[in-house]
């Protein structure tokens, strides 16, 4: 089962999106993941997802109602098999707070998705688009499904 950690600023919009929308999409392929998200920041810790993301998210049938905003810790890199951030300045921050000897990776969402027209996930509390957000998550979780497919169809424990 890999544990995958969805990261952006404030976990109120996009992680949180990410997190529900992977977790329905890993299970509806039947690919057994763990999900997570976390905030760079702390402004929301305890806070559920803003509501315009939860009924954006809803009008698409995706549930994120249960979840509640938490920070970003530096024991994250060992909880974790894949840490995933929403933008560059996430990444940046995420990758400042490695433990030495870590190895675990960090990688930008969309770099997830094929021909993702942008590199970052725009963040919806600030541009309104909840549904460019939706898209742009959908994309890259499909393609990180896909990807865990293809690594445990060549893995040594799934022969």
């Amino acid at each position: 089962m890999s544990r995958i950690l969805f990261v952006c600023l404030g976990n109120i919009c996009r992680s949180p999106t990410a997190e529900g929308v992977f977790a329905a999409m890993a299970e509806a392929a039947g690919v057994p993941v763990e999900a997570d998200s976390a905030g760079t920041s702390d402004w929301h810790v305890g806070d559920p997802p803003y509501g315009p993301a939860i009924r954006a998210a809803a009008g698409r049938g995706y549930d994120i109602t249960g979840l509640r905003a938490r920070q970003f810790v530096s024991q994250d890199f060992d909880r974790f098999d894949r840490i995933i951030a929403m933008d560059r300045s996430n990444k940046e921050t995420i990758e400042r707070m490695r433990p030495a000897g870590s190895d675990t990776p960090v990688t930008l969402f969309l770099s997830h998705a094929a021909n993702a027209p942008v590199e970052e996930v725009p963040d919806p509390y600030y541009t309104r688009d909840f549904e460019e957000a939706l898209d742009l998550i959908e994309a890259a979780a499909g393609g990180l499904i896909g990807q865990l497919q293809n690594a445990s169809a060549i893995s040594p424990k799934a022969r």
